[in-house]
């Protein structure tokens, strides 16, 4: 046994032969069955190359594969994940690591937790290929969401199909074959990639490298389609930002261009305002300032209130003043948009700023390229950064949706040489197969190997 496939067809055999039950299932249940033990084992397969403390978890609340039939897995049904999950622990290949538990009255509680065991984990070993390779990503997955506030938390909430949520979610489908057809990996050392990945596995607002995910999904909040919109669950959205310039695409070089002040731009462009030639940050407290300018002024533009308490997440030891003060600084400095700031405008720039990034994604993809959004940034294959065409891209984008011009932020541009990369190594050593990029190179040479 060398295959996933031939995996999951024994694992099932053997679960049925385990079970000794006495009405045999029909072979439309089976069917589903064999789908239900092949979405676990993709799970944990997924889950052995993170990291082995990244667990897998399951929904056993029967209602969840009944509810929101707009996002649900059709072929996924409460009965067949369960027996699948109970069959996998009579072979001994999973072992649960925390029991979920609902609280009714608090209207809380957490997911049943689960891990391969060593057993099922010397199976995957033991398999040729590697997940991001191996695994085909479901292109036809319901990849536009819409979250709504229900008892003071995010949920996901249903919606009537129109042509605008045709045409977004066809535009993504022709983003993602574009993606799903190149391999997008990040070239660091393997003892490096370890760190990484357990650094992002204990970051709450992080999670660890999962290099099959590179489909992505468009969230929109507050039950409005006007809101939100931005694009997410690209496994390079995740890495930390020191780490973006060793992203790969097609084991080639890239480059990441961000939109200059891009907020700033879309709120005086869309109520007609100049916003001038002076950056709309640095002119509140100077350059050396402006990150934490930037930082207010967006929090002050996502908030619905006047925001008489300083943001949690906002530093303000190093500017001498108040959150009070500040507040007013940034408001002085922009007072053609002063009665727009509290005005929950925020979440409404996020559509226009995703309406953008889905422009630029669609005019790389009819080149048969991936350009990898975060959010008002994006990476490419070096050379359309060398070329100016990612630059130009994001500027027709931006000129098409306000019919204005924008300015691309330089100082955000990363390219690296391979010399650079590898400075202080022996670069005889960087494309051997047991050399210290051994995963990278692994990957790599299976995927070339695999689309010849």
């Amino acid at each position: 046994m060398n295959s996933f496939e031939e995996l999951c067809v024994k694992v099932s055999h053997n679960i049925d032969a385990k079970e000794q039950r006495i009405r045999s299932r029909t072979e439309q249940e089976q069917v589903r069955f064999n789908y239900a033990v092949t979405c676990l084992l993709i799970d944990l397969w997924k889950k052995h190359f993170t990291h082995k403390d990244n667990h897998s978890s399951i929904q056993k609340n029967k209602n969840y594969y009944s509810a929101l039939q707009v996002y649900r897995d059709e072929n996924l049904t409460y009965k067949m994940i369960i027996q699948a999950f109970d069959g996998l622990q009579k072979l001994s290949l999973i072992q649960i690591t925390k029991n979920g538990y609902y609280d009714r009255i608090k209207m809380e509680g957490s997911l049943t937790r689960f891990k391969a065991t060593d057993e099922l984990s010397e199976m995957f070993d033991q398999l040729d290929g590697h997940p991001s390779i191996t695994l085909k990503p479901n292109l036809n997955v319901n990849t536009i969401l819409l979250r709504n506030i229900v008892d003071g938390k995010r949920t996901l909430v249903t919606y009537q199909e129109d042509k605008d949520t045709e045409l977004w979610r066809d535009n993504l489908k022709k983003i993602n074959t574009c993606f799903s057809q190149s391999i997008i990996d990040l070239r660091i050392k393997d003892e490096e990639y370890q760190s990484l990945q357990e650094r992002l596995l204990i970051d709450n607002d992080k999670e660890p490298i999962d290099l099959t995910q590179k489909v992505l999904v468009r969230i929109f909040i507050n039950n409005s389609f006007a809101e939100g919109g931005r694009f997410y669950k690209g496994w390079w959205q995740n890495v930390p930002s020191e780490y973006r310039p060793y992203i790969t695409i097609n084991a080639k070089l890239t480059q990441e261009h961000d939109y200059s002040q891009l907020n700033p731009n879309m709120i005086y462009s869309l109520y007609n305002h100049e916003l001038g030639s002076e950056d709309a940050y640095t002119r509140v407290l100077g350059p050396e300032h402006r990150e934490t300018v930037k930082e207010a002024f967006n929090a002050m533009f996502q908030a619905n209130t006047e925001l008489n308490s300083k943001p949690s997440k906002l530093n303000l030891d190093e500017i001498g003043m108040s959150w009070k003060e500040l507040r007013e600084a940034i408001l002085n400095a922009h007072k053609p948009i002063k009665d727009l700031f509290f005005t929950g405008l925020g979440n409404k720039l996020q559509f226009e700023d995703s309406i953008i990034a889905e422009s630029i994604m669609l005019q790389f993809a009819k080149m048969d390229y991936p350009a990898l959004p975060i959010h008002d940034s994006f990476i490419t294959h070096h050379a359309f950064g060398n070329s100016g065409e990612l630059e130009e891209a994001m500027r027709r984008a931006f000129y098409d949706r306000f019919n204005r011009d924008i300015g691309i932020s330089r100082e955000l541009v990363t390219t690296h040489s391979i010399s650079e990369i590898n400075k202080n190594e022996d670069l005889s050593d960087v494309f051997k197969s047991d050399g210290p990029y051994s995963l990278y190179n692994k990957r790599n040479d299976l995927w070339f190997s695999s689309n010849r």
